[in-house]
């Protein structure tokens, strides 16, 4: 369900949401997404559409939407949000 890219960008940069490593590999960082239900969105504006529907994000700009510790930046334009 989880692409290479995808896995890499968890795997990396998974501090920005917990305090400490979860997974070591990307087997386990594959896993870790299906068991937590993490959602890959295409662009900004579905990452931002998907938060106002699940989380409080009012009054917050795009940039602190895309900076909250839950949305990862894949690199090739999609996010990934990991509510942890």
């Amino acid at each position: 369900m989880y692409d290479k890219k995808t896995v890499e960008a968890f795997l990396k940069n998974q501090l920005q949401l917990f305090p400490e490593t979860v997974v070591d590999t990307p087997e386990e960082a594959a896993e870790f997404l299906e068991d937590v239900c993490a959602v890959v969105c295409k662009n900004k504006k579905e990452v931002i559409e998907y938060l106002e529907d699940e989380m409080d994000v009012t009054g917050m700009s795009e940039d602190e939407i895309l900076s909250s510790e839950e949305v990862f930046a894949i690199g090739d334009g999609r996010y990934l949000i990991v509510e942890g």
